[in-house]
């Protein structure tokens, strides 16, 4: 039988989180609450998402998802501008003794070739970041028997999905940590408020919605099931969580005091993201260029380099704005926790 988002008994979404922070282990424990726990395949080979999807179902019998990225065009003048902020960068990486790489002209993420694992080895839920697929691949997954839900941001893009045949939405607010999924690379992300854009998006779409940005308490959970929504999506939450695979660094700065806010950004992919806000964002955020994945592969090495060496000043730190909640403990625990302030909201608001 295919899965359905009204099968969750805990109507709780934990998002795909790439870069490492989504595990198995995470996903698991989610989902042992009955809440829906996501993989994410992006920056992964199609190998590397077949190994977690093979993890994944020796830990748990339950429904999980697995995210994917659409490839998209990149603009021509935002590519040919890589190459002087990878000069711009170059003391930033001597700091770590590394060079920084030139990147490839072109990246796919490898999206055939994890369409066509999805296909021979399905998974209950397939989610997409950045796009969507093709009205034939939308089938095709379809065929397979995975239900599958699109990432957007404006009202345009819902409309969009909804017209590619998808079978529900993932609403995402100006609040969201990490990347905002705009289908437009040089798109300016949208400021709508979460609650405004989902009222929005349910006048003209017929289908589920799933309310993500910027939440991370059972009274924001209740919020956005009391405006329509059939479940929430929280990853900031996660970050800290014991199974998640986020660097120690990561994990320490959200507890940092001198981290007192957050900012968009494309200074670290070229998309724009929301993380903490560091001395690389303020030194380097208006001059990065709006090409992705490029900057994305100019900046990993010196990401990485950074986490190793606990410098979270020059680390992509994403986070959402409600990041102060994000707390150490069991992802079980943290679900549990969270349902059962959303359940206690919802009372009071029926009582």
């Amino acid at each position: 039988m295919p899965f359905h988002l009204d099968q969750l008994s805990v109507p709780i979404v934990q998002a795909p989180m790439a870069g490492g922070a989504s595990t198995p282990e995470l996903v698991a424990a989610v989902n042992s609450t009955g809440a829906l726990g996501f993989l994410a395949a992006g920056y992964r080979t199609a190998d590397g998402m077949r190994q977690q999807v093979a993890r994944t179902r020796e830990l748990t019998s339950r429904p999980f998802g697995v995210n994917v990225f659409v490839p998209g065009a990149v603009d021509p003048a935002a590519a040919a501008a890589v190459g002087a902020y990878r000069d711009e960068l170059r003391a930033e990486a001597e700091r770590f003794g590394i060079t920084l790489p030139v990147p490839p002209a072109e990246d796919d993420d490898a999206w055939e070739a994890k369409i066509e694992a999805l296909l021979h080895d399905p998974v209950p839920v397939v989610s997409f970041a950045f796009g969507l697929p093709s009205a034939a691949e939308a089938e095709a997954l379809h065929r397979a028997g995975s239900l599958l839900v699109a990432t957007v941001t404006t009202v345009a893009e819902a409309e969009a999905a909804q017209a590619t045949g998808v079978d529900a939405l993932c609403v995402q607010g100006p609040e969201a940590g990490g990347h905002r999924s705009t289908h437009d690379i040089t798109a300016e992300p949208g400021t709508v408020p979460l609650p405004e854009l989902l009222a929005a998006v349910r006048e003209r779409v017929r289908l589920p919605l799933v309310a993500a940005g910027g939440l991370g308490s059972g009274e924001d959970v209740a919020a956005v099931l009391r405006g329509g929504a059939c479940a929430a999506q929280l990853g900031t939450l996660y970050l800290r969580a014991h199974e998640s695979g986020a660097s120690q660094t990561h994990k320490d700065a959200l507890a940092d005091a001198r981290f007192t806010t957050t900012a968009v950004t494309r200074a670290f992919s070229g998309r724009p993201a929301r993380g903490l806000r560091n001395r690389f964002i303020d030194a380097h955020d208006s001059t990065a260029p709006s090409a992705y994945p490029h900057v994305h592969h100019l900046t990993r090495g010196l990401r990485s380099a950074a986490a190793e060496a606990g410098d979270a000043e020059r680390l992509h730190l994403w986070a959402g704005a409600r990041y102060r909640l994000a707390r150490c403990a069991p992802a079980a625990e943290i679900t549990r926790t969270l349902w059962e302030e959303t359940r206690a909201a919802l009372s009071v608001i029926t009582a």
